[in-house]
């Protein structure tokens, strides 16, 4: 991603999180961690985060997400003895998101996947999370989301996160953002 790029998405983010009522520092909206996954495509991937803490037992962000952008499949596998794994709830707080986990099928999901990246989606039991509404999920679960046609925002709470760790479907995924 191009620092420019980076700016714009930042300042979009900020305008969805004030949009959901969400107070955000002068410095933690100049460091709202703007995430591509690698695919250069933030119409369609990404999410943008604020990191409220982040520690070797818990974690606590944001996550807002531009209309319609997915958060790629993908698990939090067990680091070592000490960490068993990521596990996360997730509070909707404005907007809608389609979250997606293993279980039966939802026959006709709300999701919107580009063409040409379906073999990366492969679990496909929808949870609609509104504002209010949270799920939680244990660590090792495929699990993937999508924000509906507004935009949404996201409260994350979890165990240690270490996103270097995580394994995602689709291998060109790299979740450690690069700005050229």
């Amino acid at each position: 991603m191009k620092l420019e790029d980076v700016m714009r998405a930042r300042e979009k983010a900020y305008k969805i999180l004030k949009k959901a009522k969400i107070a955000v520092t002068p410095h933690e909206k100049d460091n709202i961690e703007v995430v591509d996954f690698g695919l250069n495509d933030l119409d369609h991937y990404g999410i943008e985060v604020v990191v409220y803490e982040t520690n070797d037992r818990y974690c606590a962000k944001e996550l807002a997400l531009f209309p319609r952008q997915i958060c790629p499949e993908h698990y939090h596998p067990a680091v070592d003895n000490a960490n068993i794994g990521k596990q996360e709830t997730f509070r909707c707080r404005w907007g809608e998101v389609y979250l997606y986990v293993k279980g039966e099928p939802t026959p006709k999901p709300k999701a919107i996947v580009p063409k040409g990246h379906e073999k990366y989606f492969t679990v496909w039991h929808e949870i609609i999370l509104k504002p209010g509404d949270q799920y939680t999920l244990p660590p090792h679960n495929l699990h993937w989301f999508q924000a509906g046609d507004e935009g949404a925002v996201l409260s994350e709470f979890s165990s240690a996160n270490i996103d270097e760790k995580d394994i995602w479907t689709n291998p060109k995924i790299k979740r450690i953002p690069t700005i050229d």
